[in-house]
């Protein structure tokens, strides 16, 4: 018992400095999650039973092994690298940019045009890492507003905002949304219709809308304006067809009655692979400009993911999570609406500034225990805190990657903007969004 609770102390007290140390140096997040991850599996290679219990295998080595065949959720990596490669192939497409010339040249007037590249950014972001879709608009927006001699700092906050919103929607939208699905059993249709009930994509739509007219009262005045834009000349439309068969192939495997360990993910990381031959062969590229678009794929995430997950084992393993759920459950006194709020307003403020992933991993347990103890669904208090972890990430001028890469874009344009002007827009945006969704979510699920 001794043993035990000291291991419970210590490993706690690793992770309070990792994350400490993540908050400090994001940059090095890597190097900290990693460093981490090593100290748990050297504790767990100590005491073998004090942390990682697994049957059949010798002591020294239960550890590593539960380490990287159970803690760490392959299905969820493979999934997210594959589906950035499609993401980069239907950017180097130029397919997102001829749509938004589409729409430029439909629509009445400039302001409504704004609006729906904004949206169409959001709906883009479903299927494209945040930032890269934020890289392939953000030329578009900035050719709209010289045409019509505008400041792009709204333009570019908005593309940057819209894309954070949406990363929750599907099971290929961002990591959060992968690592809930591999916690909670949700296929790619669940994220549609779980239950009988509308699922977290419908919820997160209503979000999109309350964004779409907050930024029409800004952009309004642009209403009589009214320009064509020069139709984008399209690569290819093979990637786009990847694409669309990655979504309808993840929704039939949704359907198969067996699961099958690695089906989701081994499926997208073929497609991925697919098209990287595609990008070598069909479009004549050399090994090493192919191997130049492989090199700048998210890796970082894909590595800092791999030391949270053993992190988030370790706590786990320990009980903290149960020690942290009993801790919540009895602030809020078994008030449902109580719990709903702290655990939504907690994900918004962390999240604007700390990556959205590690706390996501580390909480989702949490607040399912939290439901389960009040007796009500757990999808209420997990879906509260996806929505309030991922939007809450618009907040500040640092609470997402594509925050930080839309205030370079404005920089570089010779348009700064500083902490307290990210706020402006940020704080209301998010919370009028964040209050919409959070308000569908509680009429929803909260029977």
């Amino acid at each position: 018992m001794f043993v035990a609770n000291n291991l419970k102390w210590f490993i706690l007290g690793i992770a309070v400095v990792m994350y400490l140390l993540i908050i400090l140096f994001q940059d090095k997040k890597v190097i900290f999650s990693s460093g981490a991850a090593l100290i748990v599996l050297i504790l767990g290679m100590i005491f073998p039973d004090g942390i990682f219990k697994m049957d059949g295998v010798p002591g020294i080595l239960k550890a590593p092994v539960y380490g990287f065949t159970q803690a760490v959720n392959w299905n969820v990596l493979f999934i997210y690298l594959g589906s950035m490669t499609i993401a980069s192939l239907f950017i180097y497409s130029r397919v997102p940019a001829r749509i938004a010339d589409g729409i430029i040249n439909r629509s009445p007037n400039t302001g409504l045009a704004m609006v729906l590249i904004l949206a169409m950014t959001g709906i883009i972001s479903i299927f494209v890492e945040n930032v890269a879709t934020v890289l392939v608009m953000a030329p578009i927006a900035l050719a709209l507003c010289k045409k019509i001699k505008c400041n792009p700092t709204m333009f570019m906050m908005g593309l940057a905002v819209m894309s954070n919103l949406e990363g929750t929607a599907t099971l290929v939208g961002d990591p959060p949304s992968m690592i809930f699905a591999s916690y909670a059993g949700y296929n790619f249709n669940d994220f549609f219709v779980h239950q009988g009930r509308l699922s977290i994509f419908f919820i997160v739509q209503s979000g999109l809308l309350a964004g779409c007219l907050f930024f029409y009262f800004f952009f309004a005045k642009n209403g009589k304006n009214k320009i064509d834009a020069d139709k984008t000349e399209v690569v290819s439309y093979f990637p786009l067809w990847l694409l669309l068969i990655m979504i309808f192939g993840l929704a039939a495997i949704s359907f198969i009655p067996v699961e099958i360990k690695f089906l989701s993910g081994g499926f997208v990381l073929a497609l991925g692979i697919i098209g990287l031959i595609w990008y070598l062969a069909s479009q004549k590229k050399s090994k090493k400009e192919t191997w130049q678009l492989v090199k700048e794929l998210d890796w970082e995430t894909i590595f800092f993911l791999i030391g949270i997950f053993i992190v988030i084992a370790g706590i786990q393993s320990v009980g903290l999570l149960e020690d942290f759920a009993g801790f919540l459950a009895g602030l809020t006194k078994g008030s449902k609406i109580l719990g709903f709020f702290i655990i939504l307003l907690v994900s918004i403020i962390i999240s604007g500034f700390v990556d959205n992933v590690p706390y996501i991993i580390a909480m989702l347990p949490v607040a399912d225990s939290m439901a389960k103890a009040m007796g009500i669904r757990g999808e209420l208090f997990m879906f509260a805190l996806l929505i309030g972890s991922c939007l809450g990430g618009n907040l500040t001028p640092y609470g997402a990657s594509a925050n930080v890469v839309s205030m370079g874009i404005l920089k570089k344009e010779g348009y700064p903007v500083n902490f307290s002007g990210w706020l402006k827009v940020g704080v209301p945006f998010t919370f009028i969004t964040t209050g919409v969704a959070a308000l569908v979510l509680w009429l929803l699920w909260a029977n």
